[in-house]
């Protein structure tokens, strides 16, 4: 990722394997930056690594290479059955029911009772949802902007990954199904090969009978090689790189290869 600047500029960067993969990994990993500018990570509320670094006069380039270990099999789905209550939820998990800066739960709150609202297993609920919000979006990346929501979303039925996953996110919220987002890698790993060039990828989790389970409402199918880097409530909490101050992005390549076996 190449930014290019004018003056110097803060930056914090969410660009880490989540620290749940960190067991994984069997090369190093870490953020590099050309300029080789000092770069210290923390970690922040969600638990994800943050990586702050200020960029200089002229730009930064940021970059890793790494590899990583994954067991290969596909997300698994929820369990079947009913719904837990949200007075038994646990109490770290109530903020994921929250409406959120891009998941404006009071705005599509009637619309999901009257779609959802007749099912009564939690899993039924979620597979719905992510087909719903599947078949409700058009995927395009010239439908990309920072500043859309769930309800954006919904509205104009047009978005990219992060739009499908702020969607299905916001529409389990509603029906109290805890919900987080979560961004990282997805190569294309047992489904055809994609021509089209690569991205980070967007998908989010829901907590079902006392555990989170993996859902993408992109795809629409269970998924191979998802490597996690971060977390939360909504884009505003795993947002790749946030600036303060300007930063023009002037060049982004994200690249997954499989590799079968390892000397």
């Amino acid at each position: 990722m190449r930014f290019e600047t004018k003056a110097p500029a803060a930056m914090m960067a969410l660009l880490s394997v989540h620290p749940s993969r960190n067991k994984d990994l069997r090369t190093p990993h870490r953020i590099m930056g050309s300029p080789d500018v000092p770069i210290y990570d923390y970690i922040d509320g969600f638990g994800n690594v943050a990586s702050r670094l200020t960029v200089p006069r002229g730009g930064v380039t940021l970059s890793a290479d790494f590899l990583i270990e994954d067991d290969g099999q596909p997300d698994v789905r929820a369990p079947d059955g009913l719904q837990m209550r949200v007075e038994d939820l646990p109490d770290d998990v109530l903020i994921f029911l929250l409406g959120s800066r891009y998941c404006e739960t009071d705005r599509l709150m009637e619309m999901a009772w009257g779609e959802f609202g007749h099912l009564q297993s939690a899993r039924d609920r979620v597979e719905t949802i992510v087909a719903f919000v599947h078949n409700h979006i058009s995927f395009g990346y010239e439908h990309a902007r920072s500043d859309k929501t769930a309800w954006n979303g919904y509205q104009e039925k047009l978005g990219v990954c992060r739009d499908f996953a702020h969607l299905a996110v916001t529409l389990c919220r509603c029906m109290n199904i805890p919900a987080r987002y979560c961004t990282g890698y997805l190569g294309d790993i047992g489904v055809p090969v994609s021509d089209a060039p690569m991205d980070f990828s967007a998908w989010f989790d829901v907590f079902v009978d006392g555990d989170w389970y993996t859902y993408d409402a992109r795809h629409n199918a269970p998924r191979i090689g998802r490597i996690l880097m971060a977390r939360g409530r909504d884009a505003t909490d795993t947002a790749l790189t946030t600036n303060f101050g300007p930063a023009e992005l002037t060049s982004f390549v994200v690249t997954t290869e499989e590799v079968q076996h390892v000397d």
